[in-house]
């Protein structure tokens, strides 16, 4: 075949060398419960037109988020990405280029990584940050092994708000180190509930902020305890346009931050790619994966820019590496590092307050329905309601009215007694009063 050149004699003669006996060994290590088993539902083969018209009728029955009445967020978020950001990523210097593997030469993208870098930095009130991070869920698992390393110890504690996704990350992560990773329990309108799992084998606490359930809260205290026994916290931030108008986390006493920057110049994108930010204390720069890019000055005294630090296992030995992460998501980089530029200290500001206000307005319009509990009181765009009726049967209602109205809890946490009545709703400036208002009638509608 043209695209399968390899005949069965050649599968054979590979999985003899590696002595696996079937190609399903190579997948044994993935859950089954997240297997396909057989055939995607697709024809076998057709031509190019007719594939086309049946991958358009496919998408056509796919509700976008520009499409209807949006409030979907749990860790991937939709804002207004300005026409200047995708025409500016497009262009052909940026679009074509990759890691840079003679850095010295690469002085336009290594330029962007710095400026990147250092946007990153002010937003999380750290001192230094790298660039080349898949998303937040990945760069909270490096955070976590970073710690480990920092510390010389092998005990993660994880706040139970903290995102599942991220807590998966860090779980599948940790089974190939020896990791003690211990979840507090989850608690929807308050603080969970994890000082008690902390001891003196505690490498590191992780909490998010806003948290799974969209409440914001000030972390100073958690991290004096933290510290008063030898461990770092590691701040989770996954709508990073909060930063605009929250505390940032190392004013809070965070030793590592790690986020998700699609908020900022990268569309949803049906999940991907995504773009993973992490920052640290000056202190600890040796210990931080990925690469850092640096200013300097060239034999002229012109201003230059190099790859200052770069550990990871791409450049340097694998056995001297601090992590085998192998992309370098310098285009999202880029998009972020544009949008930010655009929007400017002042326009971020503004922004982040469009988003609360915004917020507040759907949150007590919601709340003032008869038997829907607004949960999280303080929140920054994201919050968390109790219905009289099963969330996931709500939305599923909601989405036949074409109002994408929220994540069920239970969808990502399970379906049980706690969980199956709560909602997370989300609103940002995208969102238009009418948008709002079609919300409340259609939950209105629902519920009576």
């Amino acid at each position: 075949m043209r695209y399968l050149p390899l005949t069965p004699d050649d599968r054979k003669d590979m999985l003899a060398v590696i002595g696996a006996d079937t190609v399903d060994d190579l997948f044994r290590d993935i859950d089954p419960s997240v297997r396909l088993e057989g055939l995607v539902d697709l024809p076998l083969a057709k031509g190019e037109l007719a594939v086309e018209r049946a991958l358009k009728a496919l998408a056509s029955k796919n509700v976008s988020a520009g499409d209807a009445p949006f409030f979907i967020g749990g860790g991937a978020y939709r804002h207004h990405i300005p026409a200047t950001v995708d025409h500016l990523i497009q262009r052909s210097e940026f679009l074509t280029a990759y890691t840079p593997y003679q850095p010295e030469i690469s002085q336009g993208t290594l330029q962007s990584l710095f400026e990147f870098q250092t946007q990153v930095a002010m937003l999380t009130g750290m001192e230094v940050a790298n660039a080349s991070m898949y998303d937040g869920s990945t760069a909270c698992g490096e955070a976590v092994l970073m710690a480990h390393r920092l510390t010389r110890r092998k005990k993660a504690v994880l706040c139970g708000n903290l995102h599942p996704h991220y807590q998966d990350v860090v779980k599948t992560i940790s089974q190939f180190n020896d990791t003690q990773v211990e979840i507090g329990a989850i608690s929807v309108g308050a603080e969970s509930a994890i000082l008690d799992k902390i001891d003196d084998q505690t490498s590191c606490v992780v909490i998010q902020n806003p948290d799974f359930f969209g409440r914001a809260q000030d972390l100073t205290q958690l991290a004096e305890a933290v510290h008063a026994q030898g461990a770092l916290l590691i701040v989770v931030v996954a709508e990073i346009v909060s930063l605009g108008l929250m505390k940032s986390p190392g004013s809070m006493g965070a030793d590592i931050v790690v986020g998700e920057g699609q908020s900022l110049g990268v569309g949803l994108n049906f999940g991907g790619p995504y773009l993973g930010l992490f920052a640290t204390r000056q202190k600890f720069v040796r210990q931080m994966p990925g690469r850092v890019c640096g200013e300097t000055v060239d034999s002229t005294g012109k201003r230059g820019f190099v790859l200052t630090l770069s550990t990871r296992e791409q450049h340097i030995r694998r056995e001297k590496a601090t992590s085998n992460i192998c992309t370098n998501s310098g285009l999202c980089c880029l998009a972020f590092t544009i949008h930010m530029t655009l929007l400017g200290e002042a326009g971020l500001k503004r922004l982040a307050g469009l988003n609360h206000q915004t917020a507040g307005q759907l949150a007590d319009a919601l709340a003032s329905l008869d038997g829907v509990e607004l949960l999280t009181p303080v929140f920054f765009n994201e919050f968390t309601l109790r219905l009289p009726k099963q969330a996931t049967d709500v939305v599923d209602r909601l989405a036949e009215k074409n109002i994408l109205g929220g994540l069920p809890a239970a969808r990502l946490l399970g379906a049980n007694s706690e969980t199956d009545n709560l909602l997370i709703v989300t609103a940002t400036e995208t969102n238009t009063d009418e948008d709002i208002s079609t919300f409340v009638d259609g939950l209105k509608e629902i519920l009576s």
